[in-house]
């Protein structure tokens, strides 16, 4: 069956597609199936227990921004080159898993520092660390290097497997506000088996293992994934920051942070939903360059996207009441906000590295995020000092710094259009 899909298509875009697909499972595994179990969760914790829930999975996702540093690019990219040398592999995978370790280390000691002079953040170390050991164990998989062969199944199949079995535990066990350090417990000991299945393929079939390396390997890996961290760190500062703002500025026991959170996570769901498309895109053009592609893409799912958006926006309370309870409708306002962001996501996406990394040009894609986030601190202050910070207002801030990211790819690449032919022509030729 999956030799007669790969058929169907000229040999690259065969891999392509198959290996997107991959990508939208192991995507749809941590985020379509977390998906699934919110509205229970919800339900279970109320929206005030759900919004201290929502600031720890955000303030986790930092954990894992910090952690993986950006290799899941600049790795990806290394690997990809270097995918018929299984000795060099077996160097980056090594080098890349002790840089993530010293950077477990020092998020670790930030993480309690920070519970332990932040007012809002006092008696919720606990609860911090246990989604530490979450994050940081996600955070180590090796899906830099499947991303970089493109071959996405084996690490699809086991990593689905671990998530369902997430997803049934918290169904079983969380049954009262109480509970909820499950979430962060399930989460890592599926994290933990996810991960060692995938270093034990990766030695067994891939003949790629743990080997000697020196510190002068793990430096330049830090060093080459430094640039990409920054801009990975800087588009999550401007997307996640409402979450903690949100949380500074509440009023304790405020049903904002809630209502802001389960809006945030359908943003999340539906970025993480086309995020496969980019990520699989990214090694094959920077092996071919293939700019037709990319038109091809964007003809096909951007209207889809769209239309999809429309739908959701006239039907938002009634939508978010119907998912996540009845005390959840007012948080289809604030997704209605959010919903510009969705529609420029995948373009934007594209349009970032797999485009501008292929033409040369990477370094934009990286300024491009923290222009967004520039932007977004200048319309957060503002919105404090005006006195119109609100959950609404959040929302709209962050709609405004992803259109104006996509708006500056879209510009670089229009100025830089000269590279698509010439590019284009030498890959045909």
């Amino acid at each position: 069956m999956i030799s007669k899909i790969k058929g169907l298509f000229k040999k690259k875009e065969g891999v392509l597609v198959w290996n997107t697909f991959m990508l939208m499972i192991l995507t749809f595994s941590t985020q379509f199936l977390s998906f699934i179990v919110v509205p229970y969760e919800t339900r279970v914790l109320g929206k005030v227990t759900y919004g201290v829930l929502s600031v720890a999975m955000k303030v986790a996702l930092y954990v894992q921004i910090v952690i993986d540093f950006g290799f899941i690019l600049s790795a990806t990219e290394e690997v990809s080159k270097h995918r018929d040398d299984p000795h060099r592999l077996s160097v980056i995978m090594t080098a890349v898993t002790i840089g993530k370790l010293i950077l477990s280390l020092a998020a670790l000691i930030i993480l309690t520092i920070l519970c332990l002079t932040l007012p809002k953040w006092d008696g919720r170390l606990k609860l911090y660390l246990a989604f530490f050991a979450a994050q940081a164990l996600n955070a180590m998989m090796p899906d830099y290097l499947y991303r970089g062969l493109e071959k996405m199944t084996a690490i699809t199949v086991r990593t689905v497997l671990i998530r369902i079995f997430t997803t049934v535990g918290i169904f079983l066990l969380l049954k009262t506000p109480e509970d909820l350090f499950v979430i962060p417990l399930l989460t890592a000991i599926g994290n933990a088996v996810a991960i060692g299945a995938c270093f034990l393929d990766a030695k067994k079939r891939l003949h790629v293992g743990f080997c000697k390396v020196s510190l002068r390997d793990v430096l330049t890996r830090l060093r080459k994934s430094g640039v990409f961290f920054f801009s990975r760190f800087a588009s999550t500062m401007y997307s996640t920051m409402n979450t903690l703002v949100l949380d500074a500025v509440a009023p304790d026991g405020s049903g904002d942070r809630g209502l802001y959170g389960v809006s945030n996570q359908l943003m999340d769901t539906g970025k993480n939903a086309v995020s496969p498309i980019s990520d699989s895109l990214y090694p094959y053009m920077v092996k071919n360059h293939d700019y037709r592609m990319v038109k091809k893409v964007l003809l096909i799912v951007e209207p889809i996207i769209v239309a999809f958006c429309g739908i959701v926006f006239a039907v938002a309370p009634w939508f978010c009441a119907a998912i996540f309870g009845e005390e959840y409708r007012d948080a289809g306002n604030v997704l209605r906000v959010m919903l510009p962001t969705a529609v420029v996501i995948l373009p934007s996406y594209i349009c970032g590295f797999p485009m501008l990394t292929s033409m040369g040009l990477a370094k934009y894609a990286n300024y491009s995020t923290v222009f967004g986030s520039v932007i977004h601190i200048i319309n957060l202050a503002i919105l404090y000092f005006t006195g119109n910070m609100t959950m609404i207002t959040l929302g709209a801030a962050m709609s405004v710094a992803e259109i104006l990211i996509f708006g500056y790819r879209l510009t670089v690449i229009w100025l830089h259009r000269d590279r698509l032919k010439e590019n284009y022509h030498v890959d045909a030729s």
